[in-house]
């Protein structure tokens, strides 16, 4: 047989030549294209449904999010293990797919069924899903440092509203969560014995606030052939705002205001983690997670162009600083192949030539090579595996 494949070799050397070409330019083409990433994504095909229950105990939380959650995904499709976890306000529900299912497909086929079970959730709840990515998706990390000039609720701000919105338009990117420091927001803390004072309920400052803070639409008004849009502005700007909204009147006709009753400040949101650098202290930063399927160390080339050019839009005396980078550990794997690629190259020609004494011969050996490893990537495009540690340590 084999002497069968080496007389057809030789007597269709041209037909050897040009499919031997069409294999090489074929593998180049593929090794361009290849995913390329440190760890190999050996995790299971999952959704994540995450469920904001605000103030409500684990146990309601379980009784009334996630139990209803996970009995609807049970009847998935292909869904083989449904898990739920339930914490003080919050709901994580993960449901693991057959090996082989369609990421994408899978999520579809979730919110599918969370519209059967969303009126049987509490009022103002929502589910929704996480990230379209895996459990190696976080490719990347870096941190805010303000110096003593910015404290770390003002880096927060700069990290949701202006680096968070400009990161996660790049492509590959799935999700830029920020951790650290303290998300700004509106304070109103009553005094329970000026409410009772008042005689006002608790639950009538709340409803107060809410309307309070809405624009109120109305119509066109024609003078002098233009016309004129009336509306009403409500919606709160600052503190004042809501310091003079309006409970009712007292016995005497005077307006009761929130301010009568509550103080009304700026202060940071109830948090359950931080964010520490080098154990110097806290900070501010973001992680991003690549999409599934992607290209880590493109995707985190391209990070790095997108926050080389949102360090020009920063305050003065903010910088950006990496603390976590994957791709150095990609580009050291792909070095480590070429440079094993060249020893064994030399190695086998210098073997070749001193045993053999026939340069033919040796350039044979040699040229072997690269077509194999080319050959090799076709064979990992084809099966869907990306180039990671393994599979080129494999090769």
């Amino acid at each position: 047989m084999l002497e069968k494949i080496i007389e057809a070799s030789v007597n269709n050397r041209f037909l050897i030549i040009i499919f031997t070409v069409l294999i090489g330019l074929a593998g180049l083409y593929i090794l361009l294209k290849t995913p390329v990433d440190a760890i190999p994504d050996l995790s299971d095909v999952q959704v994540i449904i995450l469920t904001k229950y605000p103030g409500q105990a684990p146990q309601v939380v379980e009784d009334q999010v996630t139990y209803p959650l996970t009995t609807a995904m049970l009847s998935v499709p292909f869904a083989k293990t449904v898990r739920g976890y339930s914490f003080f306000g919050l709901s994580f529900v993960y449901i693991i797919f057959e090996d082989g299912t369609d990421l994408y497909w899978a999520r579809s086929r979730v919110l599918e069924y969370l519209n059967f079970v969303a009126n049987r959730l509490p009022q103002g709840v929502n589910p929704t899903l996480g990230p379209d990515a895996t459990g190696v998706g976080w490719v990347y990390e870096y941190t805010l440092d303000g110096g003593d000039k910015y404290d770390l609720q003002q880096l927060r701000s700069i990290q949701d509203w202006y680096l968070r919105y400009e990161l996660m338009s790049v492509p590959g990117v799935s999700e830029v969560a920020s951790i650290g420091g303290y998300v700004k927001q509106y304070q109103v803390e009553v005094d329970p014995n000026k409410l009772l004072a008042y005689n006002i309920p608790i639950s009538k400052v709340r409803m107060a606030i809410k309307r309070s803070n809405n624009d109120v639409g109305g119509k066109l008004v024609e003078m002098s052939e233009t016309e004129f849009m009336v509306r009403g502005l409500g919606y709160i700007k600052s503190i004042e705002d809501i310091k003079n909204i309006p409970l009712g009147v007292d016995a005497n006709g005077t307006p009761i205001l929130i301010k009568n009753v509550a103080d009304v400040h700026l202060g940071p949101e109830l948090r359950r983690g931080l964010a520490d650098w080098n154990g110097e202290g806290e900070t501010v930063g973001g992680v991003i997670v690549m999409r599934f399927g992607e290209n880590a160390l493109k995707t985190i080339h391209a990070v790095k162009e997108k926050l080389k050019e949102l360090k020009k839009g920063l305050p003065e005396g903010v910088t950006v600083k990496t603390a976590y980078d994957r791709s150095s550990l990609i580009e050291r794997a792909i070095d480590n192949l070429k440079d094993k690629l060249l020893e064994e190259s030399i190695v086998v020609a210098l073997v070749t030539i001193i045993f053999l004494l026939h340069f033919r011969s040796a350039f044979v050996a040699i040229f072997t090579l690269p077509m194999g490893i080319l050959m090799a990537f076709l064979v990992m495009y084809f099966q869907g595996l990306n180039a990671n540690i393994m599979s080129l340590s494999g090769i």
